[in-house]
């Protein structure tokens, strides 16, 4: 008679087919983070103009609505908008802030470099690399990621420059 053959370790290979889940339920979006939302085409001619387009999700909503009422004084820049404009840009990043565990507290100065998740992430990344010619230092993410404009942080494509 032909027996059904018993797993000899159920829990390892549960554990495994949950990874495999996982990682596939990643892949089948398109691989997007939790910051993996299109951007407007506001926010491309307004904030790409000057810088990577920063994905909202890389802030909590609290974070986005400081930088936005301080337009004038945009970390040394003045980046002011006409009133409709910023009301639409608000708007749209607020509906889209990160609202997750790891964007949950506001960093200091608002700064997406001070934040807990991009400070844990970017441990390993020697200081001497931040003042490189070609890096500039930690907000010039398309120095390192060069997918960056697209929203496309993943670590697999980092190519830091000598």
């Amino acid at each position: 008679m032909n027996e059904i053959p018993r797993l000899r370790y159920p829990r390892i290979v549960l554990g495994l087919m949950v990874a495999a889940g996982i990682a596939g339920a990643a892949l089948a979006d398109g691989g997007k983070s939790e910051q993996g939302v299109p951007l407007s085409p506001k926010y491309r001619q307004e904030c790409a103009a000057c810088h990577v387009p920063f994905p909202p999700g890389m802030l909590p909503a609290a974070s986005w609505r400081h930088v936005m009422a301080d337009l004038p004084r945009h970390y040394g820049t003045d980046a002011s908008l006409d009133p409709a404009s910023t009301k639409e840009l608000s708007t749209w990043i607020a509906a889209n802030a990160g609202t997750y565990k790891r964007v949950s507290e506001e960093p200091t100065q608002d700064r997406i470099t001070h934040s807990v998740w991009f400070v844990r992430k970017h441990n390993e990344v020697a200081a001497g690399t931040w003042s490189l010619p070609a890096v500039k230092g930690p907000s010039n993410c398309a120095a390192c990621h060069p997918q960056a404009d697209q929203g496309n942080f993943n670590e697999h494509s980092v190519r830091i420059p000598r």
